[in-house]
């Protein structure tokens, strides 16, 4: 099946660029392109593409005002795309923000072009990007900057004990092949820990699975 895909960029080399990019690869073609948050958001309702290449930083509605909004649909629509964020620093205040408003992850702007469309593949399949390299440095140095957070145990009472630890490693940036390792189990039984901890706690992917551990303090840099 192809996979259809918005560009929001407000500058239209980049736009272009990447649009370009995709529609080069076969299986994904580019059904759009908008200079802001508010034509990204008309356009998807509009287009309804599965993937939303978006600009983090936009002028007028940026790239997190319009992925909260296209998260949350009117009451008539039952459209909600995934995001994919574009940065151009692989540590930008505003990603975790970006995470937390709904994005499945995010991409650098100089990434290469088999990059981008591996990138859009795995957003299109459910699956939740964050570059590995940048994972724990992203999520822990955004976490330094929030006031510490007691654990919230009456958010984690659904997961046991074993989950917790396969999410804590989630948090952390492990790989599933990463915690099996550590916790000396196979990685399919870490793969079905994790579809658990995602249906417990209502999340949608893994991205947002980091983003509830530091929410509720079972994860903290000092941890």
């Amino acid at each position: 099946m192809t996979i259809t895909v918005l560009v929001a960029d407000d500058q239209a080399m980049v736009r272009a660029g990447f649009a370009a990019v995709l529609d080069a690869q076969p299986g994904i073609e580019v059904v759009g392109q908008a200079s802001d948050g508010a034509e990204a958001v008309r356009l998807a309702h509009e287009l309804r593409p599965d993937v939303i290449v978006m600009d983090v930083r936009m002028p007028g509605m940026n790239g997190i005002e319009a992925t909260r909004a296209l998260q949350t649909p009117p009451r008539s629509s039952d459209y909600v795309p995934r995001v994919l964020m574009l940065t151009t620093f692989d540590i930008d205040e505003y990603v975790y923000q970006a995470l937390r408003a709904g994005a499945s992850g995010f991409l650098l702007k100089d990434a290469l072009p088999d990059e981008v469309a591996r990138a859009v593949r795995v957003i299109a399949a459910g699956e939740a990007l964050l570059a590995p390299s940048v994972t724990r440095r992203l999520i822990e140095d955004v976490a330094k900057q929030a006031p510490a957070r007691s654990v919230d145990e009456h958010l984690l009472s659904a997961l046991t004990e074993r989950e917790r630890e396969v999410l804590v490693r989630i948090a952390r940036g492990r790989s599933n092949q990463e915690i099996a390792a550590e916790l000396f189990i196979a990685e399919q039984t870490v793969k079905t820990h994790v579809s658990k901890i995602l249906q417990k706690l209502g999340l949608r992917d893994r991205v947002h699975a980091v983003v509830f551990a530091y929410d509720t303090g079972l994860v903290s840099p000092a941890r």
